[in-house]
């Protein structure tokens, strides 16, 4: 679901202070002015470079997610005040969790790094993020105080290695064990206020037109397409296209 903050785009300072192996200024600026278009917020945003320090003690409450991509990283947001957040989840708060609500921001901060899947938002500590020198840290200040903090970190992904026969023969010891496929056949972005307003017999349309094929996701990563049959009076999927780990990340 989409949560937007305010409508004007805000504006960062350009990101000064020490180089980020790996990171440039550009993606780290880009990834934060995303997630200020979409991050709820009672008044407009700006970034600008952070001290990782000021942030360390409200760290345990952040909110923090993994990209894996052909450019993968490590997200997280700070906040202040979490019960900021209240008002975008609207008066039936309880149904909305606060990785919930600034989801979306990361899908947005995320997508400035390339194609990719972003892995399930949590809250969860960030000190050992923030406080990695390889971190860009950005203070997300409004009205001239400091209200949360952005933090990113890139993680460039190695060359595959040359296939190794004795490595792969070594897999068999892992045969049974159980991993889990999921058929997609679309998505939709709801705001709070559309997915309360839910009831029996609503109609929610999917991103997807009809014919088109399915997505097969094996732990989240796509791996193949299909199209969705039925055996016996069960759906099921037949295989279409099956992708390889560089198709699937492209």
């Amino acid at each position: 679901m989409t949560l937007h903050s305010p409508a004007q785009q805000p504006s960062a300072a350009p990101a000064t202070g020490p180089a980020h192996p790996g990171l440039t200024d550009g993606t780290a600026q880009a990834a934060v002015d995303a997630l200020l278009t979409v991050l709820p917020t009672a008044t407009l945003l700006s970034a600008r470079p952070g001290v990782a320090a000021a942030a360390a003690g409200l760290a345990g409450g952040a909110v923090v997610a993994s990209f894996v991509g052909a450019t993968s990283a490590d997200l997280a947001v700070v906040l202040a005040d979490p019960a900021s957040l209240d008002a975008a989840a609207g008066a039936d708060g309880g149904l909305v969790s606060r990785d919930d609500i600034v989801r979306p921001a990361l899908e947005r901060a995320a997508g400035a790094l390339g194609l990719g899947v972003l892995g399930d938002a949590r809250v969860d500590d960030a000190s050992a993020l923030l406080l990695d020198p390889e971190t860009v840290v950005f203070d997300l200040v409004g009205d001239g105080e400091t209200v949360g903090w952005f933090a990113i970190r890139l993680r460039q992904n190695g060359t595959p290695a040359v296939r190794n026969e004795s490595a792969v023969g070594n897999l068999g010891r892992i045969n049974s064990v159980e991993m889990a496929l999921t058929v997609e056949i679309g998505r939709t972005r709801m705001t709070v206020r559309d997915v309360l307003a839910l009831e029996p017999g609503a109609v929610v349309e999917l991103d997807r037109s009809v014919g088109s094929p399915a997505d097969i996701l094996l732990n989240g990563r796509l791996i193949a397409h299909g199209e969705i049959v039925v055996v016996d009076q069960d759906y099921a999927v037949r295989i279409t296209e099956i992708l390889d780990v560089a198709e699937s990340l492209s």
